[in-house]
């Protein structure tokens, strides 16, 4: 029982250690956005390539909301914005085990304002 014991303990402790436990800003560069208007083709697309589409295609574990193109991801710019800017440690902040930076996120934020701009 306490070998048992012991081991629930090291793997709840390695576990804990190996969790990201780096702030916000530590994880972001705060770069202000320098494009007049921010288009999907341009900026959005690249970040929604590397970080999103590895689960969020088909066959990915989270294929059942895809965002592999420009109205999949238009139409869910809501759980978008409310995913990506959710605290570290919550479970439901994406992307999955990271963070996309402040700029990254600015980015979704003027794409809405700027209108949706496609190319």
């Amino acid at each position: 029982m306490k070998k048992l014991a012991f081991i629930f303990l090291s793997i709840v402790l390695v576990i804990v250690i190996a969790c990201d436990s780096r702030t916000y800003d530590e994880v972001s560069d705060n770069t202000p956005i320098t494009v007049e208007v921010v288009r999907y083709q341009q900026e959005i697309k690249p970040i929604i390539d590397a970080n999103c589409v590895g689960c969020h295609s088909p066959g990915g574990p989270a294929s059942f909301q895809p965002l592999t193109n420009y109205e999949q991801v238009r139409n869910n710019i809501s759980g978008i914005l409310n995913r990506i800017q959710r605290p570290n440690g919550d479970g439901l902040k994406m992307p999955q085990g990271g963070s996309l930076s402040a700029n990254q996120i600015n980015l979704f934020i003027k794409w809405q304002a700027d209108g949706f701009v496609e190319n």
